[in-house]
């Protein structure tokens, strides 16, 4: 203390000095007086109270704000800084506390007794200080503000208290701004996107408003405004789905957020589907997707069980548990590359909460149960279609088969033999095997892990949570649908017509169907040179339990290759061409030809499609909806027509398309359905595909696929979707467009979290729209600002690109706009007539002039052209590309190309 440390000094100086007792002692006593005032400010001692006041500022400093400066224009997404275009007082909040301390036992000086301190209290007042203002960001109307920066690094959004106008022209004042100014005094800022920051708590940047900066993101709608259906990924997601934050335990007493991993406050599901909301406005349909495990491709000796991916979390409030089973007795998913191949089965209590939240937010919620194939490297399983031991590695669940499959020997297919392996794989579970309870359905039937345990148990749980709009009771079972059992009957069909029954005494209002694969739904031919034609489905097409028929539809659009010396380069500039993409949705290869081996196709042989015995070509396309949906159906065994048509009644019932996709990777369109993940061997990229990424082609497609069936859209063409004469509405529902997929863990977090999320490296060539929407096609980017700036005469029809953003932060001519994004996409504007076109530098033509076609000049008839070659040396040594990041907060970046050949030296 400081007391006794200055009067101790003090009697040793005096001793050392020679002083007397009375003056040693005044020294002392004057030494203590100042000790004393010390160790009052630091410890409160001595029994008296004190008091402490903690830093005070009298005014704010505020970010910029400059008047008359100008109103930025964003198109796509950027990172913008704004200007203060409000700010009331600072807002100051003085907390105190007081403390009691007390005085230990003291030795006294000579002559002064010392006695024991006495009680004393300890009062400290600290002040707190939080901001109220408003920053003006862009002209409006905007998409969504995303992540916020505050001084340069992000900011947790979970402890601010913010509001975001989007910059209509009908948004009405702050109700803070109104309160501080006035009733009738606050402006609505109409037309400007702004953000109001109400008590920002300013202790973590130093007592002052720090510097801030926020993702901005402005679509065009050319897609996002199309979309009307999605598909909520990923299906393996332990609390993934749940609104509700879960905690985990991290060991020594610490805990964590196990489905927050955002810096929004919120849940990963509340902020994936406010993401949907703002991107896909016109989004009605979600289908949710939830998936358990196969465990083999031999039907027969298939598990389907729900698992998890580790056996040692601890979650609260809620535990794991699916269909009565609890994280320490689940099924293990496997490990692939050190981490779990898949995230876990959904918890049922999630579950019901996700539907639920659905429902809340006004989506039509289609439930889609899902088979996830957990066959890991190493296994040893025997192949169905080789007999070799060791399965495919993480396989497409359609190709769950016989053993051995169809075509080998001795497989037990088209004949009875082969029903007991398909009735193994689907089970006996019934509907009273189940029970619900709060929030789970319990299970007490047999031991089985069955197709059918799954699907009656979520529609179980669909019940509980207030049920669904639709339930699809299995998808792409494609192996399984076309084995038959002699005579024309096919076991898993007949499985699948009670499977619905079933759900239908669950769900009695839900629409229900099972998602088929596109090379699945229209019908089954053998290769086995029988000559069979089955329309293998139409006994559960035409079921009354059945409402629609479900399609997971990834028919090619595209038969593209690089160059110019391939058939389809005569029908479009490019494969990007939307008129060339939507006329193969009903032409092309699976309508109009076919190529009969991989050969074939590189080579490209066509074969007709064509019916050499009955004329009814459409049989043998499956691009065909209209005959396949307007014709009755005639089996054909052996080849020869049968007496009688199927159950299919023509027109009955609307096509729904359960997915439809495209993979963000070089020629999607060539073949939609493929994806990239390393572990699978179903990974590849698409034919020709030289697999870069490419996030136009997606764009395109969808584009298409929306333009082509949607009777609302200005580019549809009258006839593409015709009205049913029985149930009134169009062939393919174009409410029930399924777009593949939107995931529910938000971006950027997914997939910039690799460590956390095993599959996030798959998202660049993947299907996800998620991250790629708000981004700005280059034709109809520079379509938009032509008409911003007032022009009605161009043509940008031929332009190829995707612009993450751009924008215009100050007056300038749209030249001074066009001229950036022509440089970066190699294109310049030219005369035409009156029209001003965009070409791309790569799309001029070439044309050969021979010295007879150039005019000559002068009086001795010479030719004016010269040609120059300039030397090598005289070329760029370098070339340096700078951009901006999007994906790693918007950072400048670079890269550089330098030549390898043709410098100069100095010799000496």
């Amino acid at each position: 203390m400081a007391t006794l440390v200055l009067t101790s000094a003090a009697s040793a100086y005096a001793g050392s000095a020679g002083l007397g007792f009375m003056a040693t002692t005044a020294l002392a006593v004057g030494a203590g007086l100042v000790g004393g005032v010390i160790d009052q400010a630091l410890f409160g001692g001595n029994g008296r109270g004190r008091q402490v006041e903690g830093p005070r500022i009298d005014e704010l400093q505020l970010q910029t704000s400059s008047e008359g400066a100008p109103i930025p224009r964003i198109y796509g997404r950027a990172r913008l800084s704004g200007q203060m275009i409000w700010a009331a007082k600072f807002k100051e909040v003085v907390s105190t506390r007081t403390t009691q301390s007390s005085g230990g036992g003291g030795g006294g000086g000579k002559g002064f007794g010392g006695g024991g301190g006495s009680a004393g209290n300890s009062t400290v007042t600290e002040y707190s200080y939080f901001a109220r203002f408003a920053v003006g960001l862009c002209e409006g109307e905007i998409t969504r503000v995303g992540r916020i920066w505050a001084d340069g690094k992000l900011l947790d959004l979970s402890a601010v208290n913010f509001r975001v106008y989007r910059g209509t022209e009908t948004q009405q004042p702050d109700p803070l701004i109104e309160a501080i100014e006035g009733t009738g005094n606050a402006p609505g800022f109409r037309g400007l996107a702004y953000v109001v920051f109400e008590d920002l708590p300013l202790a973590d940047f130093g007592n002052r408003v720090p510097q801030l900066s926020f993702e901005v993101f402005r679509g065009l709608s050319d897609v996002e405004g199309l979309i009307r259906g999605i598909d909520l990924i990923p299906g393996s997601t332990e609390f993934g789905y749940d609104p509700q934050v879960q905690i985990k335990d991290l060991g020594s007493g610490r805990t964590g957020p196990e489905n927050q991993n955002n810096n929004s406050g919120y849940s990963d599901w509340d902020l994936a589907l406010d993401q949907l909301a703002d991107s896909c406005p016109d989004c009605g349909s979600v289908a949710l997707v939830v998936s358990w495990f196969g465990s083999d491709l031999r039907a027969a000796h298939c598990l389907i069980r729900p698992g998890v991916e580790t056996y040692d979390k601890i979650t609260a409030p809620d535990a794991w548990s699916v269909s009565g089973v609890v994280r320490g007795t689940a099924y293990l998913v496997s490990q692939s590359g050190g981490a779990p191949a898949f995230g876990g089965t959904p918890s049922d209590g999630s579950v019901i909460r996700a539907i639920q939240d659905l429902k809340a937010r006004g989506y039509r919620v289609l439930f889609y149960p899902f088979v996830m194939m957990d066959i890991a490297a190493g296994n040893s399983l025997p192949d169905p279609y080789s007999g070799a031991a060791g399965q495919p590695l993480y396989p497409w669940r359609g190709r769950i088969t016989c053993e051995p499959a169809p075509g080998e020997a001795g497989s037990p297919d088209n004949s009875a033999a082969v029903t007991a392996q398909v009735n193994a794989f689907f089970g006996g579970a019934a509907v009273s095997d189940f029970t619900a309870s709060a929030m789970s359905v319990g299970y007490s039937g047999a031991p089985e892990w069955s197709l059918r345990r799954m699907i009656l148990h979520y529609a179980h749980l669909c019940a509980l949570a207030g049920g669904v709009d639709g339930f699809l009771i299995g998808s792409e079972l494609r192996g399984l649908t076309q084995l038959r059992a002699g005579g024309g009957s096919y076991p898993a069909v007949a499985q699948l017509k009670t499977l619905a029954a079933d759900v239908r005494a669950v769900l009695a209002s839900a629409k229900i169907s099972y998602a088929a694969d596109w090379s699945e739904y229209f019908g089954h031919h053998p290769n086995d040179g029988s000559g069979d034609v089955y329309f293998h489905l139409d006994p559960l097409w035409a079921d009354p339990n059945i409402d629609f028929i479900g399609i997971d539809n990834y028919m090619p659009l595209s038969d593209w290759r690089d160059g110019e010396a391939h058939l389809d380069a005569a029908e479009a500039p490019a494969i990007y061409d939307l008129d060339y993409l939507k006329g193969n949705i009903a032409a092309g290869e699976g309508y109009d030809w076919y190529y009969a081996s991989q050969s074939d196709r590189e080579s490209q042989i066509r074969t007709p499609i064509t019916d050499g015995a009955y004329g009814k070509h459409w049989v043998f396309r499956y691009k065909d909806l209209w005959n396949w949906w307007g014709n009755t159906h005639v089996n054909r065994p052996g080849g020869i027509e049968a007496g009688s048509a199927t159950e299919w009644v023509p027109q009955s019932k609307p096509v729904w398309f359960t997915e439809i996709g495209c993979p963000a990777v070089d020629k999607g369109t060539n073949e939609p359905n493929k994806f990239i993940d390393v572990k699978s061997s179903e990974s590849g990229a698409p034919h020709f595909s030289s697999g870069r990424p490419d996030d136009l082609i997606q764009r395109r497609y969808l584009q298409a696929v929306h333009q082509f069936w949607d009777p609302a859209n200005t580019e549809y063409v009258a006839g593409n979707n015709p009205l049913s004469t029985v149930y009134g509405g169009p062939m393919v529902d174009p409410d029930n467009l399924h777009v593949w997929s939107w995931d529910a863990r938000p971006w950027p977090d997914f997939p910039a979290r690799g460590s956390l999320w095993a599959d996030a490296g798959n998202w660049r060539l993947g299907h996800w729209v998620n991250g790629r929407l708000g981004a700005v096609p280059l034709r109809e980017l520079v379509e938009r600002l032509l008409a911003d700036y007032g022009f009605a005469d161009f043509d940008a029809a031929g332009l190829v690109g995707v612009v993450d953003g751009i924008v215009i932060d100050r007056i300038m001519s749209a030249r001074d706009v066009l001229q950036p994004l022509a440089q970066a996409f190699f294109f310049d504007p030219c005369e035409e007539g009156m029209t001003i076109s965009f070409r791309h530098r790569s799309a001029a033509q070439m044309i050969d002039l021979s010295p007879d076609a150039i005019v000559a000049a002068g009086a001795g008839g010479e030719s004016d052209v010269a040609v120059a070659r300039s030397q090598e040396t005289d070329l760029p040594l370098s070339l340096k590309l700078q951009y901006i990041d999007g994906n790693a907060d918007y950072r400048r970046g670079s890269a550089e190309s330098r030549k390898l050949s043709g410098n100069s030296a100095i010799a000496r």
